[in-house]
């Protein structure tokens, strides 16, 4: 693993982040993860101006890792390092944008759900690869099923992820961490509900922990 691996892995939680309104709110909302213990934020390109707020996070708080998802072109790509993006998330398995990512030296999680994928995430070097939507695509059961032919991968399961189902998924060997917007909806972003954001990230990583000590 690389480094951004690493510190991923480590939080074992990565918030999905939709901002409609970033300047406005990407500072407020770094702040509110952090102090929950989870310094890590994917900025998906839903959104207009999610370079900007890529940016403002890395202003404000130096100290997170910070990137984009929902990345579906090299375009898209270039905006987001150029913000400051330290990781290059995308929906599904794309060649030329994983290459670009390559070739920049950003790492970069595709998603991917099928054996075809799998096996080409890996030709082109890749130790952790996103599976999305995870509930959707199989859930946890699929991710077992895959991981016997392609054990050198490393799962980021994002869609469907919960506090309800995060200890399952967190306590599969083949995951690394989770992705999930359950603790930044749009309900908490847009009504400025910064402890209750704070407050959920805590009880993510309690679970992780808890999880991992009995692990």
């Amino acid at each position: 693993m690389n480094n951004v691996d690493k510190i991923i892995s480590d939080i074992g939680i990565v918030p999905v982040i939709k901002l409609n309104e970033p300047k406005r709110d990407a500072k407020k909302l770094a702040e509110a993860l952090c102090k929950g213990g989870v310094p890590v934020a994917e900025v998906t390109f839903r959104a207009a101006g999610a370079e900007y707020a890529i940016e403002i996070m890395r202003r404000e708080f130096p100290e997170m890792l910070v990137g984009a998802g929902t990345v579906l072109t090299v375009e898209q790509a270039d905006k987001a390092i150029a913000a400051g993006a330290s990781f290059i998330v995308s929906p599904g398995f794309d060649e030329e944008l994983v290459r670009h990512c390559i070739n920049k030296g950003i790492p970069v999680y595709p998603g991917c759900t099928t054996p075809t994928e799998y096996q080409a995430a890996l030709k082109l070097g890749l130790e952790v690869i996103k599976f999305f939507p995870a509930e959707q695509s199989g859930g946890l059961a699929k991710i077992k099923a895959m991981s016997a032919p392609f054990p050198m991968l490393k799962i980021l399961p994002t869609g469907g992820i919960s506090l309800k189902n995060l200890a399952q998924y967190i306590g599969c060997k083949a995951v690394c961490a989770c992705g999930g917007s359950y603790m930044v909806t749009a309900d908490l972003i847009d009504g400025g509900k910064w402890e209750e954001i704070t407050q959920l990230c805590a009880e993510s990583v309690k679970i992780i922990k808890e999880v991992r000590a009995n692990g």
